[in-house]
This record gives C-alpha cells, structure tokens and sequence, in this order.
C-alpha cells in the first residue's frame, strides 16, 4: 500500500522559506556581532598605579682642611757678655770736652763754595717751555703776525701743485733775545716748510723771557699759514 502525505505536512514546499529565515537570522546575528561593544564595568579593571617610595640621598657637606701654616721659629736667643774691669786699670782714650762757647774773638773758617764751569754751562744751555715772563716780538701777537704775512713768498712750485697748509714752527728765544734753534714742528710740504724756516730765521730781536726776573732761554711755537687765493 502506498504512502502519501497531505499538502500541510509536506516540508518541501516550505524548504526555500525556511532558508530565507535562517539566512536572515544569521545575518542579523553577523551584524549584532560587529555593532557589539564592552565597557569596563569598574574603574578598578584599567589597573592599580603603584607608587615607589624613592630613598633621598644625602651627601655630606665636606670642607677642605685648612692647612696653617708653620709656627715661625722662635729669635736667637742673645747672651749678654759683660767685662768686668778692676777700678784701678786705667781706660785710655779718654773723649775730652772742650768748651764750645764761642765769643767775639773766635774764628770760624767756612769753606767758600764755588761754581763750576760744567754747572754754569748746564743753566745756559737749560731751555724753558713756561717761564713767569714770555719772551715777547716787539709791538705784541698782531705785529708779529703781520711781519710774517709781509715776508712770506709763497713757493712758486707750491702754487703750481695747488699746495697749502699751515705749518708749525718751533725755535727758542735766548737770553739775549735771538731767535735760536728753528725746527719744523709739523710740516706740510718741503717747500712750503724751507720758507717759513726761512722767515723764523729772519726775524729781528725779541723781549727775552724771564723766570724770577732772571732772563731765561724760552721755546716758542710759531704757525704759519699757507693759503691759495
């Protein structure tokens, strides 16, 4: 006798439905998976900080041991030798004192004191920069300037190369009042430093300086100055 199942009971018509199911469901399960996220329950499970105790180390203050230095050793001692002379030895060279008073009638011999050639040259030859009295050009500052002016002639060769400048002339007034000893004291060129040489050379007599109403050598400076016009 044959089997036969009724419609309802037959399963394979609701195989394809039942697969859909199962399908959806496990995808839902993937995605429920992925979306899933755990949080600490307790602050307690992220872990305990341990903290360790760190030991301070203390370094002693040292100080470096003064040396002093040694005692100084102590003087020599001195032993006093005394002589012990009899009162009846007789001690010669006896120091005598004379009378020292003088009076109207002594005579005391004073050796004269003399001067030298050598001394005498020195004090000549001995020239001041600053004395009491300057030595002084008759008729004053503004006569020796105008001296100057008239007796200068100006070097043609300097005129040429367009030449100028002021040049400083140094020389010594002597006692006597003569113009000694002229030097260049700064120069500008040579032939504007042999004129005004020149000129030094040529001036007349001066007032000689004094010190303490002394006359006295002097060293004077003199500038000249060169211009183009």
């Amino acid at each position: 006798m044959e089997l036969k199942k009724t419609p309802k009971a037959d399963l394979e018509a609701k195989k394809n439905m039942f697969w859909l199911i199962g399908l959806v469901v496990a995808l839902g399960l993937s995605l429920l998976a992925f979306e899933w996220t755990t949080k600490p329950s307790k602050a307690a499970d992220l872990g305990q900080i341990q903290t360790a105790e760190v030991e301070e180390e203390i370094i002693p203050i040292t100080r470096e041991q003064e040396v002093k230095p040694p005692p100084p050793p102590p003087p020599p001692k001195v032993i006093e030798v005394l002589n012990i002379v009899d009162d009846d030895v007789e001690i010669e060279d006896e120091l005598e004192i004379e009378d020292t008073e003088a009076d109207e009638e002594t005579v005391i011999d004073v050796a004269p004191v003399i001067e030298t050639a050598d001394e005498e040259e020195e004090e000549e030859a001995q020239v001041f920069f600053i004395v009491e009295d300057m030595p002084e050009f008759p008729g004053g500052d503004l006569a020796l300037r105008k001296y100057i002016a008239n007796a200068i002639k100006y070097p043609v060769i300097a005129q040429e190369n367009g030449i100028q400048g002021k040049v400083y002339v140094t020389f010594v007034v002597s006692k006597t009042g003569k113009v000694t000893d002229a030097k260049i004291a700064r120069g500008v060129d040579p032939s504007l430093d042999k004129e005004a040489l020149r000129v030094v050379n040529a001036l007349p007599a001066w007032k000689p300086g004094k010190q303490r109403g002394k006359p006295v050598n002097v060293s004077y400076t003199v500038p000249i100055n060169f211009v183009l016009q």
